[in-house]
């Protein structure tokens, strides 16, 4: 195993299990393994981008790919009405896994300027 793989590489190598809800060859979704709200699923590009900032040009299409997948996915869990979606830029942002990903949170009211501190 390459100890420089993200836990969600290793995730799509088949290394660590999952519940996989949706994949194309451009990324996956699954459930967040610790959730915030009642549905809480992750979008995750398969080309590993550590942060949003260091995307560029070359991914503009896998970023707008990421977009239209959210409002997919909201749809298909029928929360399409109301969800948060968020992307951590930073440690200091809360990122913690450094491997571009959006949460999805949904079935939750969410007050404005509220963010729960665990969306890794």
């Amino acid at each position: 195993m390459d100890s420089d793989q993200s836990i969600f590489e290793r995730i799509m190598s088949g290394d660590i299990p999952s519940e996989l809800l949706y994949e194309d060859d451009q990324a996956i979704v699954i459930k967040d393994i610790n959730p915030q709200a009642p549905i809480h699923i992750l979008l995750i590009p398969r080309v590993k981008i550590p942060r949003l900032v260091d995307a560029d040009e070359s991914h503009q299409a896998l970023l707008g790919h990421l977009l239209l997948l959210a409002g997919k996915m909201a749809k298909q869990l029928g929360c399409d009405e109301a969800f948060r979606l968020i992307i951590n830029n930073g440690a200091e942002a809360g990122q913690t896994v450094f491997h571009l990903h959006l949460h999805i949170l949904a079935n939750k009211s969410f007050e404005e300027g509220q963010l729960a501190t665990a969306f890794g």
